[in-house]
C-alpha cells in the first residue's frame, strides 16, 4: 500500500498496550473533551439531529463507553475487546512486518502476525501465562482495524437512515436509526482518541522498556498520569484546545490510496504520526514537562497534551463527516420500502438490510 497521499492529507489536518486489562487512553474527561471538540468542528450542513444538546451529551458520554467495558469479569469478552485499544508498532518490526503495508483485513493480519511471531519468537519477550488469563498478550493490538470497522458501521447507519427518510420510513424507524448513529459516533470516537495517546502505540506504554541509552523514565505511573492526572492538573478545556483545530473536512478517496471505502491506510498513517510522539513525550517527562508539582503546570507538557487531544478531535470529526458524506445508497432497504409503499411487502421487513447470509 502507498502512504504518500495519506500522509499528505494528515499533515494538512492537525496506544495501546500489552498491559491488557488496564488499557486506557485519556480518562473520561479527556475522551469527553475530544468528542465535544469534534462535534464543534462539524460543518453547519451536518445532520441537525446530531447537534441537539441531548445528542451532544449522548455522544460525549459514549466517549467513555469502551473503557467502561473493562468492568466485565468475562475474560473471553476482554480477549475480544482489549486489543482494540492499542497497537505496539515496535513489535511489528521485530517480527519482520512493515506497519505501512498491513492488511486491512483483521483476520488476515491476525494469521499473518501469528506466523511472524512464531518465526521470530526469540525477538519478543516470553509470555507469562499467569498474567495472560484473557489470552491477549500474544497480540500486537488491533487499533487501526477497530477504528476503520467502527467507521464502516457508522457509514452503514447513515445509509439506512437516508433510506428511511427518503422512502417512507416510520417516525419510529427514523428515530431508531438516528439513535444508532449517535451511539456509533460515540463508540468510534473512543478508539480514535485512544490512538492520539502516543503511549497506546508503543511497547513503552508504562515506562521505557529495554535498551535505554537516554535514561528515559521507567516509572509505570506515567501512563495514568498523562491520561488524566495531568489533564485535570492543567485544567485543559475546550477554550484552550479549540484554537488548535480547524473545521472538519471529508477524507478524499485519493487519500485512501484506492476506493473511498478503504480508509485503512489513512488511519494507519495517522496512528504512525502519533507513534512518532512517543520519544518527545519521554523527553518531556524526563525534563519535568509533565510535572504535577508546584503551582504552575509546565507549559511544554500542557501544549503537548492539548495538541494530541486536538489531533484526536480533528481526525474524529473528519471520519464522522466522511461516513456521512460517503454513505452509499442502501438499495436493499430502498426496495423494501418502495414495496411497502405499494402494499407489496413480499415478506420482507423494512428494518432489515442486505441481501442474505454470508454463508
Amino acid at each position: 500500500m502507498k502512504f504518500s497521499n495519506a500522509f499528505c492529507w494528515i499533515a494538512g489536518g492537525v496506544c495501546l498496550l500489552p498491559m491488557v486489562v488496564t488499557v486506557q487512553a485519556w480518562d473520561y474527561d479527556g475522551h469527553r473533551l475530544v468528542h465535544q471538540l469534534a462535534l464543534d468542528a462539524l460543518p453547519a450542513g451536518f445532520p441537525a439531529f446530531v447537534k441537539t444538546p441531548a445528542a451532544r451529551e449522548r455522544i460525549a458520554f459514549l466517549g467513555g463507553e469502551a473503557d467502561r467495558w473493562r468492568n466485565s469479569p468475562d475474560v473471553a469478552f476482554k480477549h475480544a475487546t482489549s486489543p482494540d485499544h492499542y497497537i505496539d508498532f515496535e513489535e511489528l518490526g521485530e517480527v519482520g512486518l512493515d506497519a505501512k503495508s498491513l492488511s486491512p483485513f483483521r483476520y488476515e493480519f491476525a494469521a499473518q502476525f501469528a506466523r511472524a511471531r512464531a518465526a521470530h519468537a526469540n525477538k519478543l519477550p516470553p509470555i507469562d501465562p499467569l498474567k495472560n488469563a484473557d489470552r491477549t498478550r500474544e497480540w500486537v493490538g488491533f487499533l487501526p482495524w477497530a477504528i476503520v470497522e467502527q467507521q464502516s458501521k457508522l457509514r452503514s447507519a447513515f445509509s439506512y437512515l437516508r433510506a428511511f427518510e427518503k422512502y417512507g420510513g416510520t417516525p419510529e424507524e427514523i428515530e431508531n436509526a438516528q439513535q444508532n448513529i449517535l451511539y456509533l459516533m460515540g463508540i468510534m470516537g473512543h478508539f480514535v482518541a485512544d490512538g492520539s495517546q502516543p503511549l497506546h502505540t508503543t511497547i513503552h506504554h508504562h515506562g521505557w522498556v529495554g535498551p535505554n541509552p537516554n535514561n528515559y523514565p521507567t516509572n509505570a505511573s506515567i501512563h495514568q498520569w498523562i491520561d488524566g492526572g495531568f489533564i485535570r492538573r492543567a485544567g485543559l478545556n475546550k477554550a484552550e484546545v479549540s484554537p488548535k483545530m480547524s473545521p472538519a473536512r471529508s477524507i478524499p478517496a485519493t487519500a485512501a490510496g484506492g476506493p473511498a471505502t478503504n480508509l485503512f491506510p489513512v488511519v494507519t498513517a495517522w496512528l504512525l504520526e502519533q507513534h512518532r510522539q512517543v520519544e518527545p513525550l519521554y523527553v518531556l517527562e524526563k525534563s519535568g514537562g509533565f510535572s504535577g508539582r508546584g503551582e504552575v503546570v509546565p507549559e511544554p507538557g500542557r501544549q503537548f497534551v492539548a495538541t494530541q487531544l486536538a489531533r484526536a478531535a480533528q481526525m474524529l470529526a473528519s471520519l464522522w463527516l466522511t461516513a456521512e458524506e460517503q454513505a452509499p445508497e442502501d438499495t436493499f432497504l430502498r426496495d423494501v420500502l418502495l414495496k411497502r409503499q405499494r402494499g407489496d411487502n413480499g415478506g420482507a421487513r423494512a428494518s432489515g438490510s442486505g441481501g442474505g447470509a454470508a454463508k
